[in-house]
């Protein structure tokens, strides 16, 4: 079986934190990886942002490829402009498979331009499309703060179209399911469940002061984390009033912990850096938490299993969360999580046993759990051991394998019944 992997805007091997590099990098890289070990090839296509860096790389293992398209410019561009370049990204597609003598049994395209893409190469192939969203137009539109957030109506339209013609739709949670037909009003009969995995022996407990040592971590404070882009979204800032809230209640713990925040580039120069960073280092300033607050920019993900385990409690204040995988390796890695009850997150973390669920911006909610666990090691601890036990049920050679099932069975479907 051979499977052609589309990921149009983002790099399954690219370091995480950046604009737009999260958990869909994660999953393309760990599912190819674990599809490979089942014996599936699959060649990811994704654009090529960076014409220093070869074409066809063989980072993912078993054979399987990344194969970085030729589509516009090789140079990182802004989301409004990436429509533009698909059909150069489709062609370029089709120019490798005749190439190499190519035939795929199945596309699997991941977000709504990859999906669009898929659509037109299934159209000429005349094989199966299964696609995965990620994230829903509609739902980010919904949490917009400004008409700059927000997503155009080709997306929401591209979503529904594949909601209508995909073979199979992957959905993360339940939760997922009940916003297609919520929100766009279509039959989910073929849509399926099945979540993202996590790579248990590489995200799992580490010794905390091992831990620390690794990533330079002080010694004698309590350690919040924050992993994730740098983005409304996101809820960091949420977070920072949240800490500055801990400040004003329990002034003389003010040296007794610290938030660490992976992502985006704080060193960046003025012009250059993100606006939403430069807000979060002068609300920083404006709370008065500059000095227990420090910004770490991206981090390799073959090196946060260090981060998870050597913070005590995982903060993920997101507006809105197809699904949070951020919260499934801080949970493999033995540390509660603090959430905000939305999305897959409302599923994910299992409120009072791995970690706690607080409404979407809300501060004061989020500072209440936050003590409650600071002040509370045995409580941190347990609910650390329950995250570890829960999380190794989401092992990615289990999900690999109910996303080859899915696999057979479409083929299956697909095929044209013999008359005896």
């Amino acid at each position: 079986m051979r499977i052609a992997m589309l990921s149009y805007h983002t790099c399954p091997l690219a370091t995480l934190g950046g604009k737009d590099t999260g958990g869909m990098n994660v999953y393309v890289r760990d599912l190819t990886r674990h599809l490979g070990r089942c014996g599936v090839g699959v060649d990811v296509f994704t654009r090529s942002q960076d014409d220093h860096v070869p074409h066809v790389l063989h980072d993912l293992g078993y054979g399987n490829r990344v194969v970085h398209v030729r589509a516009g410019p090789e140079t990182p561009v802004g989301k409004e402009r990436l429509a533009d370049y698909l059909p150069e990204y489709v062609a370029g597609i089709r120019s490798f498979a005749r190439a190499k003598g190519l035939h795929y049994d199945l596309i699997h395209s991941h977000y709504w331009l990859s999906g669009l893409a898929a659509l037109d190469l299934r159209g000429e192939w005349d094989v199966p499309l299964i696609h995965m969203f990620h994230t829903l137009g509609v739902m980010k539109n919904r949490v917009a703060r400004s008409p700059q957030d927000r997503d155009a109506p080709h997306r929401l339209e591209t979503e529904l179209r594949l909601l209508r013609e995909a073979d199979r739709v992957v959905a993360s949670t339940p939760a997922e399911i009940a916003q297609f037909n919520w929100l766009y009003k279509v039959n989910t009969d073929r849509v399926i469940t099945i979540p993202p995995g996590v790579d248990t022996s590489h995200f799992y407990p580490i010794p905390k002061d091992e831990a620390r040592e690794y990533i330079g971590a002080p010694s004698d404070k309590s350690m919040l984390l924050f992993v994730g882009r740098i983005e409304p979204l996101k809820g960091l800032e949420t977070l920072l009033e949240a800490v500055a809230l801990l400040v004003a209640r329990e002034s003389r713990r003010r040296g007794c912990y610290c938030l660490a925040v992976i992502g985006g580039d704080p060193d960046a120069d003025p012009e250059e850096m993100s606006a939403e960073m430069a807000r979060m280092k002068e609300l920083r300033t404006v709370k008065g938490i500059s000095d227990m607050v420090t910004f770490l920019g991206k981090r390799d993900q073959d090196t946060l299993q260090y981060y998870y385990s050597a913070a005590d409690i995982v903060i993920v204040p997101s507006q809105y969360e197809s699904f949070g995988l951020v919260a499934l390796e801080a949970m493999a890695c033995g540390t509660p999580v603090v959430a905000s009850e939305t999305g897959g997150l409302a599923f994910l973390v299992k409120h009072g046993e791995t970690g706690y669920h607080v409404p979407t911006n809300d501060p004061a909610a989020l500072a209440e759990k936050l003590e409650l666990l600071l002040e509370n090691q045995e409580l941190r601890l347990n609910m650390g051991r329950m995250a570890a036990d829960y999380a190794r049920g989401y092992d990615w050679t289990t999900i690999a394998d109910e996303i080859v099932e899915l696999y057979e069975s479409v083929l299956k479907a697909s095929q044209p019944e013999v008359s005896t």
